[in-house]
């Protein structure tokens, strides 16, 4: 392995902006990024379309697609569990592990902190903001209603919070599962990156 790469692994709110930082910090640094292209990655690895396999994104155990699909193919060969979601999972794990080793890369949401937690430079970030900043920015983005917004803040933030708990042994969005935990609403997005690439420029004296 290359220990002279560096990952970048964001975890977020639903809402916070942290697709924007992340793009914003893949291009301020240099380094790949990677959202739903893990997705892209990891269906190519068994032969899916991106658009079937983001049926199962950052959803866990769920009656999926690909585990209906299992069911039946049991049937036909009941040692088969190819399709199950825990090696959908594995399938997306190894992808992550595998560009980490490759290359300085930015990636966000998927557990990749978790599945990343013996890599050597993994830095795990955590972004937040204040539920009225995540309401406003989801209306300027979708555009609805802010009853709706809320709504959508919730059930995103519970999907992802059981998705990354049922794949980990750590709590979602909790400071101590992370390196570096930022409200957005406090610094901005341009002062959140600002304060990410400060920490990377900090761990590569290490390196």
């Amino acid at each position: 392995m290359n220990c002279k790469t560096l990952t970048i692994s964001i975890g977020r709110q639903f809402g916070c902006g942290g697709r924007v930082i992340g793009q914003r910090l893949a291009e301020e640094l240099g380094y790949d990024y990677f959202d739903k292209e893990l997705l892209a990655l990891a269906a190519k690895e068994i032969g899916f379309e991106p658009e079937v396999f983001e049926e199962v994104d950052e959803k866990p155990n769920t009656k999926s697609i690909f585990q209906s699909f299992g069911e039946f193919m049991s049937i036909l060969n009941p040692t088969d569990n190819y399709m199950s979601d825990d090696h959908l999972f594995k399938v997306q794990s190894d992808v992550i592990r595998r560009l980490a080793d490759e290359r300085n890369c930015v990636m966000v949401g998927r557990c990749s902190d978790y599945i990343l937690r013996d890599h050597p430079n993994c830095l795990s970030v955590f972004l937040h903001a204040d539920l009225a900043d995540r309401i406003k920015r989801v209306c300027a983005r979708m555009p609805i209603e802010q009853d709706k917004a809320r709504a959508l803040i919730e059930r995103n933030d519970k999907r992802r919070a059981t998705y990354y708990n049922y794949y980990s042994n750590k709590t979602w969005g909790h400071a101590e599962t992370y390196d570096l935990s930022l409200n957005v609403s406090r610094l901005g997005v341009e002062e959140t990156v600002a304060a990410i690439i400060d920490y990377v420029n900090r761990m590569k004296e290490r390196l």
